[in-house]
């Protein structure tokens, strides 16, 4: 088990789990993994605590050995994208991505701009944690530089608008894009204005207390935009977390795009050029499955937060994918939601369609995605394994396959199917359902909750709460 790393790196409350002392830490052993020579990128969000932990962590960088170039606010996508752009050895960008503005975190990138593995992390965290920091430190004429490196925002924005840009466009979509004040502000809304879109921005200017919303693009969050979107005359709100590696999708007077949907889509038209791998998150459902089979792709699974890790395993896979990520190799392998925005507009554009009859039609299957709340981990453990046991020896039927990769999901011959995960940030389970119709998901779900009621009175466990988002059609009000 790793002890600082978490699902998307070091992330946490200022002071309490990232200090300025760690970030000092994590650029020292950065350098000292990476062999203490070359450069390494350095950028950060729009956080108040980001550029103090940024700087430290160029500062650690530079004490190892290493040249630090140093970006400023810049997206991760951004960052990741410097890493092979500048040829440098690593990168580290501070950020807590979709966290309240209390929080701050760090995600370390390799050569490539693909984001650490866990076993890269466990090995990097035996040198921050290590007691002999001074073996990590290079001599007095070998100390590193630090170097601006604010022009590589630009050149990510033409090498972007570049691939996407359609010569001769079939549709113009009129999107909104609602960067939630965070660090691509700046960013997307040149991308998509400079591809050929009408563009609205909504909260695009920098601001860490984040004033227009909470950075999680969640459907709640993004709800109050439901209404008011037509009276901007727009056909779609794109909307990114404060880091800009997710995009969500609202379309007006219907709601929340279902995340399986954009998958499912992106997944198409990869499919279209070619046969392939298409990589996906544990939780990712039947549609992006029909759509595999239809153009002769093949589905490989993976923990939620580690899709890039297959990527290693799979090379020539055509993308990877998780709920609000996307992730396309032949531009980098890192997540981009910035990119994803693009590739909408252009797919818009090019098949001369808006956004929202391109959702319809894709496939679509009733889901729900539930978030249990407890009192303490000792309570979400026993749950769990509760849980755990009950589907996978056949909660629902005799399952024809069971997964326990990130948790344990059991598939049944019906091809409805339930995961069941522990947060691995957050004392909560995470419980996914789907099924081919609404009264079979709605009988799933109606025993889902009896066995978590009965669980709860026999342990003793304390449930202080359960969200739920159900989706019965494809997008959510």
């Amino acid at each position: 088990m790793t002890r600082l790393f978490g699902t998307a790196g070091i992330r946490g409350p200022y002071l309490e789990k990232v200090t300025p002392e760690l970030a000092y830490r994590v650029g020292l052993a950065v350098a000292a993994y990476v062999g203490q020579w070359g450069s390494a990128t350095v950028g950060h969000d729009v956080r108040t605590t980001s550029p103090l932990l940024a700087q430290l962590a160029a500062a650690g960088l530079m004490a190892g050995g290493l040249d630090a170039i140093y970006l400023g606010i810049v997206p991760t996508p951004v960052l990741a994208y410097s890493v092979p752009h500048t040829r440098s050895r690593a990168g580290i960008v501070i950020t807590a991505s979709h966290n309240p503005p209390t929080d701050n975190g760090m995600k370390v990138f390799d050569q490539d701009g693909m984001e650490y593995t866990r076993s890269m992390e466990e090995e990097l965290e035996d040198l921050i944690l290590g007691e002999d920091q001074a073996s990590l430190h290079a001599p007095w004429d070998r100390v590193g530089r630090l170097v601006q490196g604010s022009e590589v925002v630009e050149e990510y924005i033409r090498d972007l608008v570049d691939r996407a840009s359609v010569p001769l466009p079939r549709y113009k979509p009129t999107v909104a894009i609602d960067c939630a004040n965070g660090a691509a502000s700046h960013v997307t809304p040149r991308v998509l204005r400079e591809i050929g879109a009408r563009v609205v921005s909504i909260n695009c200017h920098a601001d860490g207390f984040f004033p227009g919303r909470m950075p999680e693009p969640r459907p709640d969050v993004l709800r109050r935009y439901t209404e008011s979107l037509p009276s901007l005359a727009v056909e779609a709100l794109l909307a990114h977390d404060g880091d800009a590696d997710r995009l969500a999708l609202v379309l007006p007077a219907r709601g929340f795009v279902k995340q399986d949907l954009l998958i499912a889509l992106f997944a198409m038209e990869k499919l279209r050029e070619r046969r392939g791998t298409i990589i996906v998150s544990v939780d990712v459902g039947l549609e992006v499955e029909e759509v595999a089979e239809k153009y002769g792709g093949r589905i490989v699974r993976a923990k939620l937060g580690k899709t890039h890790e297959k990527l290693r395993e799979s090379p020539g896979a055509l993308m990877a994918a998780e709920p609000w990520k996307l992730i396309d190799p032949s531009w980098g392998p890192w997540v981009d939601g910035v990119y994803q925005a693009a590739l909408l507009v252009r797919i818009s554009m090019m098949e001369g369609m808006p956004l929202d009859r391109l959702i319809e039609q894709l496939p679509f299957y009733p889901s729900i995605r539930m978030s249990v709340r407890l009192a303490s981990d000792s309570d979400k453990e026993t749950l769990y394994a509760i849980l755990k046991e009950r589907i996978a020896s056949g909660l629902d039927g005799e399952p024809v396959r069971v997964l326990e990769i990130d948790g344990v999901r059991a598939e049944f011959k019906d091809r409805s199917w339930i995961l069941v995960r522990p947060s691995g940030t957050e004392t909560k389970l995470r419980i996914y359902a789907q099924a081919t119709d609404r009264k079979r998901l709605l009988d799933m779900i109606e025993k889902i909750r009896r066995l978590m009621s009965e669980a709860a009175e026999e342990s003793n466990v304390r449930i202080r709460g359960v969200e739920e988002q159900l989706n019965l059609d494809r997008t959510t009000l």
